[in-house]
């Protein structure tokens, strides 16, 4: 049975194979970036943690979805002078006289270069739009986790497919290891998933979105660094 690591494979294949590792090893940081610029800021405070967590899936109930992106995420978007006045429209009822009269500038100004028909996210170029933000925050929609599960399932399931395929090659790593560390990735992901919906109907749930993501970091780093240290490193 021919022996199938990295001292049997040639250097244009270890260049494939490398290439592929770094720039999907700068997708998971742009992606963790991502996140800590995302949820990471959904309690106003830098860094992930359950709060954040609890905040972008089951909702801070205690005031609007609009007043809470304006104290945490988009805090740096408007001045407080006009995330106080969006604020108090949002809690005095969100009616459209008083929107036309003094908030639609600010939107327009501050908002509406990311909220827009195109841009994926809540249009605020439609009144009611923002009139549902201003309803008390319930956190992520069943709709948009249906999109992101399926989006994160079959996309994620294909970069770990493609990085196990190369981890497979090494050599220096235990048979019981090296199947756990492609495996885990994959039960990492449907757990970080699973979990969201849980936390959409209890926030207690939302320790495990934080184990499920960091069990896809842990495999990653991993397989990424054996991979690319018997590829150029180890002396065979």
């Amino acid at each position: 049975m021919k022996d199938w690591s990295f001292r049997n494979i040639n250097t244009p294949l270890k260049v494939l194979f490398t290439s592929y590792m770094i720039v999907v090893g700068i997708g998971y940081m742009m992606a963790f970036t991502q996140i800590l610029f995302t949820h990471g800021m959904a309690d106003g405070k830098v860094g992930l943690s359950v709060d954040d967590i609890v905040y972008s899936y089951y909702g801070n109930r205690n005031g609007s979805l609009i007043e809470n992106k304006l104290n945490g995420s988009m805090k740096e978007n408007a001045s407080d002078e006009d995330r106080f006045k969006i604020i108090k429209w949002a809690r005095e009822g969100a009616d459209e006289s008083s929107f036309n009269e003094s908030i639609k500038p600010i939107i327009e100004n501050n908002c509406v270069m990311c909220h827009s028909a195109d841009s994926g996210l809540p249009d605020f170029t439609v009144f009611k739009n923002l009139q549902h933000a201003s309803e008390t925050d319930s956190g992520a929609s069943f709709a948009s986790l249906t999109r992101v599960s399926h989006i994160h399932l079959f996309g994620i399931a294909f970069i770990f497919m493609f990085v196990g395929l190369i981890f497979s090659f090494t050599s220096t790593v235990p048979t019981w290891l090296k199947a756990s560390a492609i495996a885990m990735p994959y039960l990492s992901q449907v757990l970080d998933i699973a979990s969201w919906w849980l936390t959409k109907f209890d926030p207690i749930f939302a320790w495990l979105v934080m184990f499920g993501g960091t069990g896809m970091a842990i495999a990653f780093a991993f397989m990424w660094v054996v991979s690319m240290y018997e590829m150029w490193i180890k002396k065979y």
